[in-house]
């Protein structure tokens, strides 16, 4: 399972539990590569058996599962891969305790980027880079961050925040783009599909 392509991400209202295995599916029938289960607000017990399948079902469609912050769930399910932001979790601790792949939030800090390769990271997230209505509050950064980053880091990149068809050509430096809203709403196999689209485009996408 590599770390590039489309990185879907759960969110509690556009992928509500009983809809979610549907839901992924589609987007996996759309290319999607890289999926996270994002959940701030049920217990590690309360969420163990839907991540569980959750993380089965990727397995089974060559999918990577990523579970977001709960390092005790994804070691007890077993997860290939575990997401940190820079206040989740000390990386080297995570790094010595989870023996599948971790990524790390990074903002719009190359110094934490750096520390991050250094200390283990197997990829960094850097965003956002447009207006998300999933965080409105997130800061905005420019784009030629991916560039530098692109420059001083060996491992993955991962841009997120607010990414959809129309401004996804400008992020071709990134290895996997990480989608929320401009997925999971309306026809997502669609959605899918024409984000992989735009995002492989040699100019950019006009209406």
């Amino acid at each position: 399972m590599q770390l590039n392509g489309l990185y879907a991400i759960s969110d509690e209202k556009l992928t509500p539990y009983e809809k979610i295995f549907d839901m992924l599916n589609l987007a996996i029938l759309g290319g999607v590569r890289v999926f996270q289960l994002r959940d701030k607000n049920h217990s590690d017990n309360a969420i163990f058996d839907i991540s569980k399948s959750l993380c089965e079902l990727c397995t089974q469609k060559d999918v990577l599962f990523v579970m977001n912050d709960r390092i005790e769930l994804a070691i007890a399910i077993n997860a290939p891969a575990l997401h940190i932001g820079g206040e989740d979790c000390d990386l080297k601790i995570a790094r010595r305790r989870f023996s599948g792949k971790i990524g790390v939030s990074c903002y719009d800090s190359l110094k934490f980027a750096r520390k991050a390769q250094a200390q283990g990271a197997d990829y960094v997230a850097f965003g956002a880079f447009f207006p998300s209505a999933t965080k409105p509050s997130a800061k905005q950064i420019p784009l030629d961050i991916l560039q530098k980053a692109k420059e001083e880091l060996e491992i993955p990149i991962c841009a997120i925040g607010g990414i959809s068809p129309e401004n996804v050509f400008h992020l071709k430096n990134a290895d996997m783009i990480a989608v929320i809203g401009g997925l999971w709403k309306n026809d997502i196999q669609k959605n899918a599909k024409e984000l992989l689209k735009k995002w492989q485009r040699d100019e950019p996408f006009t209406k």
